[in-house]
């Protein structure tokens, strides 16, 4: 599984003589920066914009999925069992069938090469995960500390911001880290939606960089190193917290 990933390292700092050569070097022999030089130059701007998508489907998500996740599972809404059912559902539409859904939409409503509708799009995938995750976690909250915000006066809203969401730390960690990685990978909606756009993702910076350079490879596999750069730091990092998040609700008293 690992041995791409590997290749696309070694490959990026392989001199472009040798990119063709025949039996290809398994290490990189006299390695170059030429095609990280190259990235620097050309794709710092793609970079910065799924970044910014990234940021933004988290923010979206989390301000979605954590009240909807504490209506569902503490303040007993009519209709909850119903709703994560559609949840699920939701999850097994395939991308492809939801971005032309978006297409259609977003000619309509003038977001089609915007960062803001690919954000709304990336985040449709996030949502619903996120809605589960929360609920799951805030079913297992004691109920004694629901009663006793109630009990010292504070509201619903008041008691999800400053008892419920302080206990869901890591559950938000979680969701948050799942948002970013599926908003930063994510290339259906980025050439769907965002194809002809003046800021484009990283993915679809790489898709347009391989038509436009295949005599390249180097500059190209080294664009893939580099964008997988942020999500690596981000899972070993969070590690622990996305292990705790992932299996908070599992047991309960």
């Amino acid at each position: 599984m690992l041995f791409p990933v590997y290749w696309i390292f070694n490959v990026s700092l392989t001199q472009r003589s040798d990119l063709r050569k025949n039996p290809p070097n398994i290490f990189p022999v006299d390695p170059t920066f030429e095609g990280y030089e190259a990235v620097f130059d050309q794709q710092l701007p793609a970079l910065g914009t799924s970044l910014l998508v990234g940021l933004g489907c988290v923010v979206l998500t989390v301000v979605i999925a954590a009240p909807a996740a504490y209506a569902i599972s503490l303040l007993r809404m009519k209709g909850g069992k119903t709703l994560n059912f559609i949840l699920l559902v939701a999850q097994m539409i395939p991308a492809v069938v939801m971005a032309m859904g978006f297409y259609a939409i977003y000619v309509r409503l003038g977001l089609l090469n915007s960062i803001w509708g690919l954000i709304l799009a990336d985040s449709t995938i996030a949502v619903p995960f996120g809605v589960l995750l929360f609920a799951a976690f805030m079913s297992g909250i004691p109920r004694e500390l629901i009663q006793a915000a109630k009990m010292d006066g504070a509201s619903a809203w008041r008691t999800f911001i400053s008892v419920v969401m302080p206990i869901s730390r890591n559950s938000a960690l979680t969701v948050s880290l799942f948002a970013f990685l599926w908003a930063w990978s994510d290339f259906v909606f980025a050439s769907t939606l965002n194809r002809n756009g003046d800021m484009i993702p990283i993915t679809l910076s790489i898709y347009n960089y391989i038509g436009n350079n295949t005599t390249q490879w180097n500059a190209i596999m080294a664009t893939a190193m580099v964008a997988s750069i942020p999500a690596a730091i981000l899972l070993v990092f969070a590690q622990k917290y996305v292990a705790a998040g992932v299996t908070a609700g599992a047991v309960k008293d």
